[in-house]
């Protein structure tokens, strides 16, 4: 739609300019050799027109809907990444991917993500990309009979969310790309920072599959290593801040949080708690840690954004099916530590270097640059 009206634009302009150039031969001939060139402009004016329409209708154009759980440091940089790499995928396949006029954010109202996914399926879009696992569920649901292909980004347990049937062959209309993290990995941090930390909270939303499959696996960790842990959750910023509070009280040694998308959100009005009170937010993306928690390992979302735009190309310029395309993983062992925190807790995070592919320092923000 845009396209059309700013090629209507350049018509009119170009129409405008030969009228002028019209009247100003007639009133005034010294003034010719002006009208003259003026004429001639506009008409180069409109052949640029009439070769540019030309050159969009050859093109391919695919609508792409974007659909975005809530708005997060982490899920944006997804959304950012998503788009600057459908630009750079359609430049070099010559095509276009109009994502601008289907990008939602369903601010973790199922009922509007369910409005989103009504709205998306009528105007007839070609792929709907659902960002983190809530988005993807609705949006599963809402093209099981249209059959509209779905490729979801940052969904940590696809298969256990009933998304793919598997990750190698997902068997549906759907694919996309996962951020599961070693929880292991994680837990282990904990203890090379603090190797007599005897108590772990848990902080987490327990509606969120991605967050429930994870805590369960960082409890089986506790359980073998004689480690004691206390459970909080929250579905709302307000009930992460409560939770938050109590796990300061319970004076645990460390906190743990997974791909929580509610938690994300909550971040920056909690972190303060954690660093005054002396206990490190061990957490599963660089996101957590630019928001101030202490540390942040696992998927650069970036990375995991570009991947997901890579696999819609394949999808719609190339004909790859999404029933037989494998559910793509990163892990890309990088730890983000927030050294402002680092130095509130009193811990030396160069422990970690040996641990992980590459260590990053980040202040707190609101956002990536």
């Amino acid at each position: 739609m845009m396209k059309r009206k700013m090629m209507a634009a350049v018509l009119t302009m170009a129409m405008a300019a030969a009228m002028i150039g019209g009247c100003g031969n007639s009133t005034d001939t010294s003034n010719a050799g002006n009208s003259t060139n003026t004429t001639e402009s506009s008409a180069d004016a409109a052949d640029t027109a009439k070769d540019t329409a030309q050159n969009t209708a050859d093109k391919t154009v695919y609508k792409v809907g974007i659909v975005q759980y809530v708005d997060d440091a982490s899920l944006n940089q997804i959304e950012k990444a998503i788009e600057a790499e459908l630009d750079a995928k359609g430049a070099e396949l010559g095509v276009t991917f109009d994502y601008a006029d289907y990008t939602y954010n369903g601010q973790a109202d199922s009922s509007a993500l369910n409005q989103i996914a009504a709205d998306l399926v009528a105007e007839g879009v070609d792929v709907i990309i659902p960002i983190a696992t809530p988005a993807a569920m609705i949006m599963q649901n809402a093209t099981e009979d249209n059959q509209i292909p779905v490729v979801f980004s940052a969904v940590s347990d696809p298969v256990g969310a009933g998304l793919v049937a598997s990750a190698d062959a997902p068997g549906v209309n759907i694919t996309g790309t996962s951020d599961a993290i070693d929880v292991a990995q994680i837990m282990d941090f904990i203890l090379a920072a603090d190797p007599d930390a005897a108590k772990i909270g848990f902080l987490y939303d327990k509606s969120q599959d991605s967050s429930t499959s994870a805590i369960q696996a960082a409890k089986d960790y506790c359980d073998e290593h004689g480690i004691s842990y206390v459970e909080k959750t929250g579905t709302t910023t307000g009930e992460i801040q409560a939770a938050a509070d109590s796990l300061v009280a319970e004076k645990v040694d460390a906190i743990f949080t997974p791909q929580d998308n509610t938690v994300m959100t909550a971040e920056l009005a909690i972190f303060e708690k954690f660093a005054d009170a002396g206990i490190p937010h061990y957490t599963s993306a660089d996101s957590f840690a630019l928001n101030g928690a202490f540390l942040g390992y696992g998927v650069n979302y970036e990375t995991l954004g570009t991947k997901t735009a890579d696999m819609v190309a394949d999808i719609l310029a190339n004909g790859a099916d999404p029933a037989t395309t494998p559910v793509e993983t990163l892990d890309s062992g990088i730890v983000t530590v927030n050294t402002e925190i680092a130095e509130k807790v009193g811990i030396d995070y160069s422990i970690f270097k040996d641990m992980c592919s590459e260590l990053i320092e980040t202040v707190t923000a609101e956002e990536f640059n």
